[in-house]
């Protein structure tokens, strides 16, 4: 989970990381009283957007009184940057910056490792200083069990080139971001800038954060506290909260599938057999997992069935530990609860059932006989029925 900046200093000051004040706001209306707050400028009023570019797009900018914040923030809300409404300011105090450096904790995927990043160099021409001159960028394995030290953070301030008159004090703050990372299960601490001021203070002016999603079970005061659901589809939203494995897309073939290797297959055949039908495509993602109670179905199907560009649903699933007749018992299950709630199924379900007691299966879905259930034997071939009722609006 990707953070606003705000909430990124927000987990930085709990840490004890030097930062600025802020203030955050949503209107034009609360910027006044938010300076006032602050001291009365000047302030920073930045864009919060999960984006880069925010400064060379003009969503960031200095105000040195309140009247003159209050005229910048008008100008930026309602900005778009990189397809990103900015719906949310932050409202910060300006600090005396004497330098720009450029600091960063994440995970290298390619070496299975922790990595710190570092330059005496910062500001908005950090990408292209890592291509151009990659040399002035550090890059310092770190040892996920041996973490960082006072002696490793120095270690990694003096291969950024971070001065000697100040290393001491990067190095602490090297350390208290460390702390971020590992305390919060953190994939990804960035600051950029990690500014010296001319008093030779260092802070971190801004913060990018990324939460790791999978260690969200022991984190949930934070996860919840953070997690923005305005600019998620509303059906995900939903699918969260039922603790479904659910990403909307854009088609008109719901999915339903057990297992995450199954439903990416899923999703292929669907899209390739669809090209014969004017091109219908997967409309969702969604794995039910190795369970299929009634429970877990019925709210997979009502799910589904809430999007209005589904026109038909294919349900894939190969038995193993959970056997196709405990599949089937669920899906009779799952369109008697749904239309015992009054939420009548009025687009057409293609079942195929493969593996542990698949003929058992479709003989249950067989005598249940609903009229909104077909069932083909093939991966290929439901794919193929799907996407057809799909093109023809579920009616064929």
């Amino acid at each position: 989970m990707d953070l606003f900046e705000w909430q990124a200093k927000e987990l930085f000051a709990k840490y004890g990381v030097p930062t600025t004040r802020q203030v955050v706001v949503t209107s034009v209306d609360e910027v006044r009283p938010a300076v006032e707050e602050l001291g009365g400028g000047p302030v920073m009023v930045k864009a919060q957007v999960k984006t880069g570019g925010r400064g060379k797009a003009g969503g960031v900018k200095f105000a040195p009184s309140a009247d003159d914040a209050v005229e910048k923030a008008g100008a930026i809300l309602g900005m778009d940057i990189k397809g990103h409404e900015v719906r949310t300011l932050l409202i910060s105090q300006a600090a005396d910056i004497g330098t720009e450096y450029y600091f960063s904790f994440l995970l290298d995927r390619g070496s299975r490792n922790y990595l710190a990043m570092c330059s005496a160099e910062g500001g908005m021409e950090i990408e292209e200083l890592a291509v151009e001159r990659p040399d002035a960028l550090a890059r310092v394995p770190i040892d996920p069990v041996e973490g960082v030290s006072a002696t490793k953070a120095m270690e990694i301030a003096s291969a950024g080139n971070i001065p000697e008159e100040v290393r001491d004090r990067a190095a602490a703050v090297i350390e208290q971001l460390w702390r971020v990372f590992v305390g919060e299960e953190a994939t990804l601490v960035e600051v950029n800038p990690l500014v010296r001021t001319p008093d030779d203070e260092i802070l971190a002016l801004d913060g990018k954060v990324t939460l790791d999603d999978n260690a969200a079970f022991r984190h949930e005061a934070v996860h919840d506290a953070y997690r923005d659901v305005s600019s998620t589809d509303p059906l995900e939203v939903r699918a969260k909260e039922l603790h479904l494995n659910y990403v909307k897309l854009d088609g008109e073939v719901g999915i339903i599938g057990n297992g995450a290797g199954l439903v990416r297959s899923t999703l292929d055949v669907v899209a390739y057999a669809g090209e014969s039908f004017g091109g219908v495509r997967p409309a969702n993602f969604l794995d039910i997992g190795g369970g299929a109670s009634a429970e877990v179905m019925a709210n997979g199907l009502d799910v589904i069935m809430s999007d209005p560009s589904v026109r038909s649903v294919f349900v894939n699933v190969f038995g193993g530990i959970t056997s196709c007749d405990a599949v089937a018992n669920g899906i009779v299950q799952a369109l008697s609860l749904l239309e015992g709630r009054g939420e009548q199924v009025t687009r057409p379900l293609v079942v195929r059932l493969d593996g542990n007691n698949a003929e058992e299966g479709r003989r249950i879905l067989t005598e249940a006989a609903h009229p909104m259930v077909e069932q083909v034997d093939t991966m290929d071939g439901a794919a193929q029925r799907a996407a057809e009722l799909a093109s023809v609006g579920g009616a064929a």
